[in-house]
């Protein structure tokens, strides 16, 4: 029997299993949350949502830092974030308020989390990638998986900010056209933005670091408001993201197409009696 080639003996890298064990983690956090949202846990419901964010946000800088990428990665990358930020909100707000619209609050429960699996097919897909915003403007194509989460839970969280003293918050007159505003945020063509193609100046590099320590002092001292205000100034800054990216585009439709430069002279026939040169290469190769 022929002994079985070396990488097969080998087995799976450590730095491929780092990141898919850290995305795992994420996977098991969304769970977490569909189980606290049926003992009615709210507040820790949503804290598991928010750390599958977390997790989520951690496992794609790992997999490129450890030279980790893999498909089998991105795969499961894409079922834990349906479950963590599609299933897990749709059944936590559905629990919330909208089971008491039977049978007519689980359809919006059902067409969010619907909503998010279009979106991470069509990512995974590439569908449209000439009409969506392109990465190197700056820009994502919808609301992202984590913060679609985020707004689809924002009233939970203004509830629990409010110590619960906003009853009308659970009101699925309220609710129920708010899980259908998340769901097509999701799903949308408009752009947002990426924080990923921020880059700070360096006159200003301090005092961001200074707001970030502040920012995360208010999220141990009042976790519920800061979060609720931050998915609040998200929501607000999207018609500015929309407006500028309709301008970057713009700008890019009028730039001038850069034209071929013509030769100067046609080039000359050879003469009969000289044999014609061999092409170093094929007329249609390129070089990189």
């Amino acid at each position: 029997m022929n002994a079985p080639p070396e990488r097969d003996r080998r087995g799976i890298p450590l730095r491929a299993v780092i990141p898919n064990a850290v995305t795992a983690l994420a996977l098991c956090s969304g769970l977490t949350a569909i189980r606290f949202g049926m003992s009615a846990d709210w507040d820790k419901a949503v804290m598991f949502v928010g750390l599958s964010a977390v997790l989520d946000g951690m496992d794609g800088r790992i997999a490129r830092a450890l030279k980790g990428q893999s498909r089998f990665g991105a795969e499961l990358d894409s079922l834990s974030d349906l479950v963590a930020f599609g299933v897990a909100p749709a059944l936590i707000v559905y629990l919330w308020v909208l089971r008491e619209w039977n049978p007519y609050g689980w359809i919006f429960g059902l067409a969010y989390a619907v909503c998010m699996a279009l979106r991470l097919a069509r990512f995974n897909a590439r569908i449209d990638v000439e009409d969506q915003p392109h990465k190197s403007a700056g820009f994502l194509t919808g609301v992202p998986a984590p913060a679609g989460a985020a707004v689809m839970l924002l009233p939970i969280m203004l509830w629990l900010a409010s110590n619960q003293q906003w009853t009308w918050l659970k009101d699925v007159r309220v609710i129920a056209p708010w899980a259908a505003f998340s769901a097509f945020m999701i799903i949308s063509s408009i752009a947002t933005w990426s924080l990923g193609s921020f880059r700070l100046r360096r006159n200003v590099r301090f005092e961001v670091l200074v707001l970030i320590v502040l920012l995360g002092g208010a999220l141990f001292a009042a976790p519920w408001e800061t979060l609720s205000l931050i998915v609040i100034v998200y929501l607000a800054l999207i018609p500015f993201s929309v407006a500028r990216y309709a301008r970057i585009r713009q700008l890019r439709a009028n730039a001038p197409s850069p034209t071929p430069a013509e030769p100067a002279s046609p080039p000359s026939a050879l003469p009969s009696d000289r044999p014609a040169r061999r092409r170093r290469s094929e007329p249609n190769s390129t070089s990189e």
